[in-house]
């Protein structure tokens, strides 16, 4: 355990929303990308370049890369699942080690608590915290108008001053320089954890005028489009079409274009807010004894074919970048064996010197960071809307299977199909292959009860919701404390002592 004295690392981590994992290889940010901070936590850091999320889709996702649990064990099935209180996360284990745990920004908890292990908050969340965007899969073929994703984000994509989002993203950058400032004027013996979440580069796909300029059109990537007809693609992806309400949008040839120049836009947004934390860490002298990790909850698979957002097993959607970053612990250096967003519990816990438990579905990252890794399975389960069963998918060395109980076996060779268009299951030649990594899935999962463990919630939730929604409503969503009458000048201090409290360094500490 963590001893007061032998001072354990800060954790600035840096969390980001439906940041493609592809863009973000084995050679870090790619080219194109104009992320000057990022590539710069890539030169001195340790990238995990074939990271999966343990969910394609935001509450699960996050609630597991809190937990390091995989959603069949948090109960997080979907977006409007209630994350329960007594499942212990990173922030739990890091503050009984003696941290400070705050977060700014998303984090999609539902249910009452908010907090679930950090000691401050600075924002309220992006998202609503209660069961209205349950899913319904007993009405396998009804979409929900009302806040299912549709190609709108795509149509108007483009250019904008301020939305909901950038305004966000701005105040989250805003409160985590404030936290920054805040912990070096406190006892700096304890260490922190400040967890920065970001709701870019998700849609929609609007960015200002600065970022769009950085993207010229005739110097976009040529990222791959659709070339799939609708009748031709698996069952889910023919799911997700119909749940994106795809034939009422014209996502024209330049409307691809002019999402992924937003998209790529918000991205330089993101780096350069990032860049501002950054600046004030180093401000406030804790660089030296700081990690800095960079991570994505899921991906978007920004037109690949034919599919936008999440909610996918394909490599644009569910794979993430991962990027870890102490240079004075670490040498820099890219790990393609496969990793997984669930490890990055254990990993701070490590790093923190407390105990890592062993009931949780990650592993510590650490003897990888130290180049004694060795080679493993990652699990990646989805059960959100536009599913109707559970899926669950395995990555396994190059390869990779999809198993759900409603659809075909799909399996790929990422080595040598990297675009996933060559389903092996159907190959008699990987029949063995097949076999062994579905023995894997099924010795793991129960599939009948999990699928009725999804249903029993669904129906519990829907039913409470609608309950909840009669008579006096009131909502969940974190609503930040300040003390005002506690800020800046007030009767409740002495003012010399006030303005010497709020100073960093102290006058004393001023070395010039």
């Amino acid at each position: 355990m963590f001893a007061v004295g032998n001072k354990s690392p800060n954790f600035l981590i840096f969390m980001v929303d439906q940041c493609n994992g592809t863009l973000f290889g084995e050679q870090g940010p790619a080219d194109f990308l104009h992320v000057p901070n990022l590539s710069a936590l890539y030169a001195r850091g340790v990238n995990f370049a074939n990271t999966y999320c343990a969910s394609p889709l935001c509450a699960p996702s996050r609630a597991s890369f809190m937990s390091s649990l995989l959603p069949s064990r948090t109960g997080v099935y979907d977006n409007a699942a209630e994350f329960p209180s007594s499942v212990p996360t990173f922030a739990h284990h890091l503050r009984r080690a003696g941290y400070t745990t705050a977060l700014s920004g998303k984090m999609h908890f539902v249910g009452p608590d908010q907090l679930h292990g950090f000691e401050k908050r600075t924002t309220t969340d992006v998202y609503p915290a209660d069961f209205g965007w349950t899913p319904d899969w007993t009405k396998p073929d009804e979409r929900i108008d009302w806040w299912y994703h549709n190609l709108g984000s795509v149509t108007t994509a483009g250019v904008a001053e301020t939305t909901n989002q950038l305004e966000y993203d701005d105040e989250v950058a805003f409160f985590a320089r404030q936290t920054l400032h805040q912990f070096s004027r406190e006892d700096r013996s304890n260490p922190f954890c400040l967890t920065v979440s970001f709701t870019h580069p998700h849609d929609p796909f609007v960015t200002r005028q600065k970022y769009w300029d950085l993207y010229p059109e005739d110097k976009m990537p040529a990222l791959r489009e659709n070339t799939i007809a609708y009748d031709e693609h698996d069952p889910h992806s023919r799911r997700l079409l119909d749940m994106s309400d795809w034939r009422n949008f014209d996502t024209t040839h330049q409307k691809v274009i002019d999402s992924r120049r937003a998209y790529f836009g918000n991205i330089s947004y993101i780096d350069e807010l990032i860049g501002s934390i950054l600046e004030t860490l180093s401000a406030c002298e804790f660089d030296e004894d700081t990690v800095i990790m960079f991570v994505s909850d899921h991906g978007d698979m920004l037109g690949e074919k034919g599919l936008w957002f999440k909610m996918s097993f394909y490599e644009g959607s569910s794979r993430v970048p991962l990027m870890i970053c102490a240079p004075d612990r670490f040498k820099p250096a890219t790990i393609t064996e496969p990793a997984s967003t669930l490890d990055v519990f254990p990993t701070l816990v490590e790093l923190a010197g407390a105990d890592v438990p062993d009931d949780v579905d990650g592993i510590s990252l650490v003897a990888a960071m130290k180049g004694a890794g060795e080679a493993r399975q990652v699990i990646v389960e989805y059960t959100g809307e536009g599913s109707i069963a559970p899926m669950v998918m395995l990555r396994e060395g190059k390869n990779k299977l999809t198993v759900c109980p409603a659809d075909p076996d799909q399996l790929f060779d990422l080595d040598a199909d990297p675009t996933e268009s060559n389903n092996l299951a159907v190959d008699p030649a990987c029949a063995d292959v097949l076999a062994a990594m579905r023995a894997m899935i099924e010795s793991a999962y129960d599939f009948d009860a999990f699928n009725e463990d999804v249903l029993v919630s669904q129906s519990r939730r829907l039913l409470v919701y609608d309950a909840l929604r009669n008579g006096d409503y009131f909502p969940w969503d974190y609503q930040p404390l300040q003390l005002a009458s506690e800020r800046y000048m007030r009767n409740h201090k002495d003012l010399n002592v006030l303005e010497g409290d709020a100073r960093y360094p102290r006058f004393s500490e001023n070395k010039t």
